[in-house]
């Protein structure tokens, strides 16, 4: 059984002395520590949401630019697009121009030149005709009568046709 006597007085309160000495020292600081450390806990996590909603900002901010961009890209790209098939066009064009131009050229420059032959070809066939001519009367002819008979001759040439070409 329990003896009541002095010894079991002393050790119960050398007991609540000891529990009120380990309160003041140690169990005090170690729940200041624990409440101090919690209190830094929540704080690192409040700043951690914090940082996870500023960064889904950034995110959504750049995914926003991003679309911009690319929207702005392809913009681009078809006016791009646009232009050189613009330009393809006008160059085709162009090009079309030049040749009609050297069609026109071309033609201008035969239709010289078969100008130029059958002026030739007059000249030789009032040659040749003078001279046969010459053979037939074989007479000599006043130049003024001479100068008739070639515009004559002339003007019935003008009113044929000379092979393809009018004269």
């Amino acid at each position: 059984m329990i003896e009541l006597n002095s010894t079991f007085f002393a050790q119960i309160l050398n007991f609540l002395i000891l529990v009120i000495l380990l309160r003041a020292v140690a169990y005090k600081p170690v729940l200041k520590i624990l409440k101090e450390r919690e209190d830094r806990i929540a704080a690192s996590i409040d700043k951690a949401d914090a940082d996870a909603a500023e960064a889904a900002k950034t995110l959504d901010a750049y995914k926003a630019e991003l679309a911009e961009a690319r929207t702005k890209a392809q913009e681009i790209m078809d006016l791009a697009e646009k232009r050189a098939s613009e330009e393809h066009e006008a160059s085709i064009q162009a090009t079309k121009r030049e040749i009609e131009q050297m069609k026109k050229a071309a033609e201008q420059q035969m239709e010289r030149e078969r100008a130029h032959a059958v002026e030739q070809l007059k000249g030789e066939v009032v040659t040749l005709a003078l001279a046969a001519a010459g053979k037939i009367v074989q007479k000599n002819l006043e130049k003024s009568d001479n100068d008739a008979i070639i515009g004559e001759f002339i003007a019935k040439l003008d009113a044929h046709k000379i092979g393809d070409a009018t004269c």
